[in-house]
């Protein structure tokens, strides 16, 4: 059984409009000192916890993104960050980029569902790709983020926040991606049917990987690998690192699963990965050795890749509970995940969950 830590959010900043409370949708985790960096999908805020001597994270803190960053539509819709990584002083953000179908609800008549069903929407914010300063604060300890500060490691050398350039529907990756062989067909489909959801960053040096949830083509699992530079007045753009296009593109065989998280230690990747569509199946962490020195695109067949272990989900009479959706790398041996729905058991108190820290060496 793996090992447990108890998440402790401030009921004062645990509630969305919608009265959900952050320890219900996490989606992604980071673990910097000792900070967790953690996100919600259903908000335009990412939560700072802070190790405890016991062991377990609280000293919650909440930062709005609408602070540093020029999100489309503001804070009126979420941003449904999926991704979070740190490099070179900055935290790097990612939103889902993805459609959204609307649910049916049991208690109007057919045509009304049927209706729901019908519509696909979408959130400005949700095509985000930006970046953060980061610093230490040299009192408590904590990573902090700004809007601007010097770089500490070079401070001639000013920091600043930045983002992708976009509009309220669409980005410069998506445009592009509209001619992808593989992924433009998907595009104008919803992430939940298998059409275009971000859900994984991992950054190495100037490079960040993207995984996608959606598509899945035959068993086949997408990670984009992408390299942003500054375009002024608080934009970036993409590099272009092929002759033909501003990326690569890795396909992993993980048997029709999608990718849930990325994250990096040393020279390998650690996957996590689970159904593509809205519906229960196996979560599991895979490694990919020494994937951050490959140089040209890829081809990474099952027998490539280990399959290290199965993440516990909701099954039987808690069906779609404790979703795998967050991986973070929690000391040199070990991986932390966090579960969006968690159970009833998994919760502590009125404002508190337990993550699940997992051996891989």
């Amino acid at each position: 059984m793996a090992k447990q830590v108890t998440l402790h959010f401030d009921p004062e900043l645990s509630l969305n409009k919608e009265e959900k409370h952050v320890r219900d949708g996490l989606s992604t985790v980071l673990h910097t000192g000792d900070n967790l960096w953690l996100s919600c999908d259903e908000r335009t805020t990412i939560e700072r916890l802070t190790r405890q001597q016991d062991g377990s994270f609280g000293n919650h803190r909440s930062f709005c993104l609408s602070d540093y960053l020029q999100l489309p539509d503001g804070s009126n819709s979420e941003i449904d960050i999926e991704g979070m990584g740190m490099e070179n002083n900055y935290l790097w953000l990612i939103g889902s980029h993805s459609l959204k179908r609307k649910k049916p609800r049991k208690h109007q008549s057919v045509a009304k569902q049927m209706h729901r069903l019908a519509q696909v929407v979408t959130d400005p914010n949700r095509y985000l790709i930006a970046r953060v300063p980061v610093y230490k604060d040299k009192k408590s300890g904590d990573y902090t983020i700004c809007k601007e500060c010097p770089d500490p490691n070079n401070p001639g050398r000013t920091l600043r926040a930045a983002q992708l350039k976009g509009s309220h529907n669409s980005n410069v990756l998506l445009e592009t991606l509209r001619n992808d062989e593989h992924i433009g067909p998907f595009m104008h489909i919803p992430g939940k049917d298998n059409g275009i959801d971000i859900e994984g960053l991992a950054t190495s040096g100037n490079k960040l990987y993207l995984g996608l949830r959606g598509p899945v083509l035959r068993g086949w699992a997408i990670i984009l690998e992408v390299e942003l530079e500054d375009d002024g007045e608080g934009l970036l753009r993409l590099k272009q690192i092929k002759p033909d296009r501003p990326y690569k593109k890795h396909f992993l065989h993980l048997k029709g699963k999608g990718i849930r998280e990325l994250r990096i230690m040393g020279n390998d990747m650690y996957i996590l990965a689970g159904p593509t569509m809205d519906l229960d199946g196996v979560i599991a962490v895979y490694r990919w050795r020494n994937a951050i020195h490959v140089t040209g695109e890829t081809m990474v067949h099952t027998a490539d890749l280990e399959r290290l272990c199965e993440v516990p989900h909701g099954h039987g009479a808690e069906t779609g509970k404790d979703k795998a959706e967050g991986l973070a790398v929690y000391d040199e041996h070990n991986l932390m995940v966090v579960f969006d729905s968690p159970r009833d058991a998994r919760k502590v108190g009125e404002h508190g969950v337990t993550a699940d820290v997992i051996k891989v060496d």
